[in-house]
């Protein structure tokens, strides 16, 4: 059976305070609880003896007797962050503190289906734990993140365009199978990097935040209030599905014109390898022969640093279309903060600032007052460090009990 937690809810409110902090005195509790000193000393000897947290020593001098300082205590078990890309497995092995012990990642093709993938995930967790001489057994926590619209209450996706196969399978009860230890919990891909960012990266303290995932597909991960908002049924923030050209190309999900078909790697590419066959770039073709028949994203980006005018127009033209949808969703949420990520966004400044423009451009003056439009501070590991803390977040939840009285 999953490892469950014997917490209470004040306990759960000091372990999240102490998440977010790292390392708290008794005062920084009293300070940022809601709680008295009397009650959180009950609860920090509750948690001590549970071995959930651990006194690390006294605090910074500051006159007087020196206070006792506390953070979580990494050694207490295993949590493992899964960053399930359409090309690619990434993979954290961390301590109950965040603190990773193990790396690691290999090419893959999503298309082959769950059993294939999840096969090759459960292989690399084993291995790693291996190689570090870490039990099996001290799993207590599994997140993963995957790149389709998912039921979070069920943790199964939900008619994903790209993943075939993929479609209501179990995906929890395939992994805890094999780890039977792990508490899993499964979410989409770019809520989960939102969720690293805030918790790891430049988002940090951000309470209202956007993160903008542009690679094979382009989505958005919503905090609002300092909370990972899903919607109803799990899908918002999905706005690579937003029409931009009503006359556009087909996307994959099947409608007309989508952000997505207009403005991913992918469409990026396809312009690249036009402008090259049309004879309108001959950095384009450069690029293009040199890849014997292929272009990314980031070749355009390349040829664009380059100089090269069609790059340039191909990358300011996404970049518009991105920051015209994003700057609805700045009038309507006003988030403190719109960070882009996801492997188009190593294009670079030229994409950034074509966003920032039409972000600027569209939208109410009030609204962009106090907006930080941002490249990801963590990058290519914002999805296992948010996979991580999502498997915390199930982790600490544990068997909630009793009441705040």
């Amino acid at each position: 059976m999953p490892k469950k937690l014997s917490i209470n809810p004040r306990e759960f409110d000091l372990i999240q305070t102490i998440r977010a902090q790292g390392e708290v005195t008794k005062a920084d509790l009293v300070k940022n609880t809601p709680f008295s000193r009397s009650k959180i000393n009950g609860c920090i000897h509750g948690l001590l003896k549970k071995g959930y947290i651990q006194e690390i020593g006294p605090g910074e001098y500051t006159g007087g007797r020196r206070s006792k300082t506390f953070s979580l205590n990494g050694d207490f078990g295993l949590v493992a962050g899964v960053d399930i890309g359409a090309t690619s497995i990434d993979l954290v092995i961390s301590d109950t503190a965040s603190l990773p012990l193990a790396r690691g990642s290999e090419s893959s093709n999503v298309r082959e289906g769950p059993r294939v993938i999840l096969g090759r995930v459960v292989e690399l967790i084993s291995r790693m734990l291996v190689e570090k001489g870490l039990s099996p057994e001290l799993l207590y926590g599994i997140g993963v993140g995957v790149p389709g619209p998912v039921d979070f209450s069920q943790g199964k996706l939900v008619s994903p365009p790209i993943m075939p196969g993929w479609d209501s399978f179990p995906i929890i009860q395939t992994l805890q199978d094999c780890f039977p230890t792990a508490q899993v919990v499964v979410d989409n891909d770019v809520n989960v990097m939102a969720l690293g960012e805030v918790s790891q990266g430049i988002g940090k303290g951000i309470r209202n935040l956007i993160f903008v995932k542009i690679g094979t597909g382009i989505g958005a991960g919503i905090v609002s209030n300092g909370a990972i908002y899903r919607g109803t049924n799990g899908c918002a923030g999905d706005i690579g599905h937003i029409c931009v050209k009503k006359d556009g190309p087909v996307c994959p999900c099947g409608n007309i014109g989508c952000l997505e078909a207009m403005a991913a790697g992918p469409a990026i590419g396809e312009r690249g390898i036009q402008a090259a066959l049309d004879g309108k770039s001959a950095v384009l073709m450069k690029y293009y022969q040199a890849a014997e028949g292929k272009l990314r994203a980031e070749d355009v980006g390349d040829a664009a640093r380059e100089g090269d005018p069609i790059a340039i127009e191909i990358i300011r033209e996404s970049g518009q279309m991105i920051g015209d949808v994003l700057a609805g969703l700045v009038n309507f949420f006003n988030p403190g903060m719109i960070v882009i990520g996801g492997g188009v966004s190593a294009i670079g400044n030229l994409l950034l600032s074509s966003i920032r423009q039409a972000v600027l451009k569209r939208s109410l003056p009030l609204s962009t007052r106090d907006l930080q439009i941002v490249f990801s501070a963590i990058g290519p590991d914002a999805g296992v460090t948010g996979a991580v803390n999502l498997a915390l977040d199930k982790m600490f939840e544990g068997e909630l009990t009793g009441t705040h009285s």
